[in-house]
């Protein structure tokens, strides 16, 4: 038991004594809860956000789930929710879009009701008005976590966890056990294209260079693939980056920026309301044409300023962080 216990807290980051870095790169702090993933169109301006109240910190905040839509360029902006014409319960995790023409943009997003998982799919016109397209579900949908959107009918999803035992679950989330699964769909069929991922989490791709990129919270690793052209995905390498690796987002330069939890022990008790904060860690990868790399460690903070950060998107010189489940973001500079 003893070898057991030790390699958890090896393997989750419970040893590491997290410093404050870079945290004087704090422009602003804006009040929202739970803004687990966003996106931003580099073209339109704006960052799409994903809010979902969780755990119980906040329990008599007052806070509606749903999207979110922040102007880039207003001074002073604050996020609008443009969800609140949606019928359904909605509860959203992970988010993408894909620019349609001008004025269109088609998002998808992964929705958790009760024991029911579905991919809403929306239209965005003019930057303000949210339309609702279909929902989509499939027994494939175990336990999505984030998407990266193709096209207008196409995206990839990664699941989190394999296992519904309670033994299972301890396996992966706990002794690192590597199951989890992506999938594919194509407009018409749902299909399998990878696995044998310990808690697959945020998922992005670079179509100039058709690489998806897959991270593995677990694992303290991001995996990066080739897409082949029926939709496979064949594994280059699989980077280690000494910190629980959440969501994945690009730069203009096709550079990751990836929101990280370096300490995964405190992240459980700090969402179990064990613990009053839980540290943040923003990384940048450059994953370089001869499949060598740069990581850099851009910003991490003790959980004072931002708690359990999970997603980092850049716009021109900003860098936009959002959390799992706590009551603000915040933007640094670049």
């Amino acid at each position: 038991m003893c070898v057991y216990a030790a390699y958890i807290l090896n393997s989750t980051g419970f040893f590491r004594k997290v410093e404050n870095t870079n945290t004087q790169a704090i422009l602003q702090s804006i009040p929202l809860y739970g803004t687990e993933d966003l996106t931003v169109s580099q073209q339109g301006e704006f960052v799409l956000i994903s809010a979902t109240k969780r755990g119980v910190q906040y329990p008599d905040a007052d806070h509606q789930d749903g999207l979110y839509f922040m102007d880039l360029q207003e001074e002073g902006a604050r996020p609008k929710l443009i969800s609140g014409n949606f019928k359904k319960a909605f509860h959203p995790h992970g988010i993408d879009m894909v620019r349609l023409d001008s004025s269109r943009h088609r998002l998808f997003v992964i929705n958790h009701v009760d024991e029911v998982n579905s991919v809403e799919v929306f239209t965005l016109h003019n930057r303000d008005s949210l339309v609702f397209e279909e929902t989509l579900t499939d027994k494939q949908m175990f336990s999505p976590n984030d998407i990266v959107a193709l096209g207008d009918r196409e995206f990839y999803f990664t699941n989190d966890k394999n296992a519904s035992s309670t033994w299972g679950k301890f396996q992966e989330n706990y002794l690192g056990k590597a199951a989890c699964k992506i999938t594919h769909y194509n407009g018409q069929e749902y299909r399998t294209v990878a696995d044998g991922l310990a808690y697959a989490n945020g998922i992005n791709y670079d179509a100039e260079r058709e690489l998806m990129y897959i991270a593995s919270s677990r694992g303290f690793s991001v995996n990066v693939y080739h897409r082949e052209s029926n939709g496979d995905l064949t594994l280059l390498k699989s980077i280690p980056c000494d910190t629980g690796v959440d969501n994945i987002e690009l730069d203009t330069n096709g550079d990751l920026w990836i929101g990280c939890h370096p300490n995964l022990m405190a992240f459980k008790s700090y969402s179990q309301g064990k613990k009053a904060k839980a540290p943040s860690e923003i990384i940048r990868l450059v994953y370089k044409q001869d499949g060598s790399h740069i990581l850099e460690s851009f910003f991490v903070d003790d959980g004072t300023n931002i708690s359990a950060s999970s997603t980092a998107a850049v716009f021109q010189n900003k860098v936009i962080v959002g959390n799992v489940m706590d009551d603000h973001f915040v933007i640094l500079k670049r």
